[in-house]
């Protein structure tokens, strides 16, 4: 596959990276650590829906001289399925045990993206500790009833279609380069058409790094059966919420309505961005997390 360039390349290439593996629960677990312990405040970065760590290595550009643990989420990318059934559920109690095997400090800071954010604020709510939040991109609202609510059924029906066929034409269908593409177009807000390339590629790369048929499609309906509003009271530490003008997945409306649930948010709004606010403004996504830790910004 044609690797299209990374236009963040030079700005990662100034923090180290390493990956590590370990066990959780006994299975392997992947994850990858950007800059050194105590040269900062600890982030634990938790990725979106079909994708793995390099959703968010962009953001990761912009913060030279903090300490990053970007783990892969089970299933996804070089981390082992779960053996029970991929669920928030599963996905929280896997990033709690997660955190307690790499030996994360108790004053992390937490920094979701999209179904990361379900996943994140889920594992919090249900005693993760950690200094703050920052959500890119929360998920505000039930997919269903968001505004891109037909999009939604429209993939149930194909993740429905992908997990009833034959196993080979099934992963062929939920691996189609033509479905990923359309998405990821109609995802996309910038003009710039490399930028935009470079984003299909990412996609074409990642989209597809999933371990089997069960993981995907359990996943899918883990993203669009919740929302953080379920435990948004039990989200006591500082949550900052990063919404998008023109997000097509949860409205500006509703981040605000979600804003107004949390007992300690603060809300900022990109502008001229939608879902994809780790590829196409990280920068901003950066400088958001910046200014709740007070770390620097490249």
């Amino acid at each position: 596959m044609q690797i299209v360039p990374s236009p963040y390349a030079a700005g990662l290439a100034r923090t180290p990276v390493v990956r590590h593996d370990t066990e959780v629960d006994g299975l392997p677990a992947a994850w990858w650590e950007y800059g050194e312990a105590g040269s900062g405040p600890t982030l634990l970065l938790v990725h979106g829906f079909r994708g793995d760590h390099h959703g968010l290595e962009p953001v990761i550009s912009f913060l030279p001289g903090v300490h990053v643990v970007a783990p892969d989420l089970p299933g996804f990318g070089a981390s082992a399925p779960l053996p029970g059934p991929h669920s928030i559920d599963g996905y929280a109690a896997w990033l709690r045990r997660f955190a307690e095997a790499v030996g994360l400090p108790s004053d992390v800071v937490v920094v979701g993206h999209s179904f990361g954010t379900i996943v994140a604020s889920k594992a919090l709510a249900d005693g993760f500790p950690a200094a703050r939040a920052v959500l890119l991109n929360p998920i505000a609202s039930p997919a269903l009833e968001g505004p891109n609510a037909l999009g939604t059924r429209l993939s149930s029906l194909y993740f429905g279609l992908g997990a009833a066929l034959p196993e080979r034409v099934g992963n062929a269908l939920l691996q189609s380069r033509v479905i990923t593409r359309g998405a990821g177009a109609f995802l996309a807000k910038t003009k710039d058409p490399a930028l935009r390339r470079w984003i299909h590629n990412q996609h074409d790369r990642y989209f597809s790094g999933y371990a089997n048929r069960r993981v995907v499609v359990e996943a899918f309906h883990a993203s669009v059966d919740h929302d953080i509003t379920e435990w948004a009271d039990r989200l006591t530490l500082p949550v900052h919420l990063v919404a998008a003008e023109h997000d097509d997945i949860t409205t500006l409306a509703d981040v605000r309505k979600l804003a107004d649930l949390l007992p300690d948010a603060t809300l900022a709004v990109l502008r001229e961005v939608g879902h994809l606010v780790h590829y196409e403004k990280p920068r901003e996504a950066a400088e958001q997390i910046a200014s709740v830790t007070g770390v620097r910004v490249a």
